[in-house]
């Protein structure tokens, strides 16, 4: 059996004060609980596995500053791109009311179960 390799993960937003921190929340709980805690660290482009991103405005950004990069290894995806119920984009619930908050955190626990599943 092949050893695994800790990946790290950075989550990113436009304000990064609504979804992304959700989103890391979410993961280092799950992460915490299948004992993988070791695997979540803070880098940058070239250290960081991945690079999840909430909507295409992120992706564009993140796509363009990587392109700057010289030794840029992380994979840049839309978290949503994980979701079993296919909702690629993750809304901004900051000026929504208390459901919208609840639909991101649903979404961001399918995602980053799944992309857990697919990382191993």
């Amino acid at each position: 059996m092949a050893e695994q390799v800790p990946k790290s993960v950075l989550f990113l937003c436009l304000g990064n004060i609504c979804r992304s921190p959700i989103a890391e929340a979410v993961f280092r709980k799950l992460v915490t609980d299948q004992k993988l805690s070791d695997h979540v660290t803070k880098e940058d482009f070239a250290t960081f596995d991945y690079i999840l991103c909430m909507d295409e405005s992120n992706l564009r950004d993140l796509n363009r500053k990587s392109n700057q990069i010289k030794n840029c290894k992380a994979k840049i995806e839309l978290l949503g791109s994980y979701d079993p119920q296919n909702q690629l984009i993750i809304e901004d619930p900051c000026y929504g009311n208390e459901s919208d908050f609840e639909t991101v955190y649903q979404q961001c626990v399918r995602c980053c179960r799944a992309f857990l599943d697919k990382a191993r």
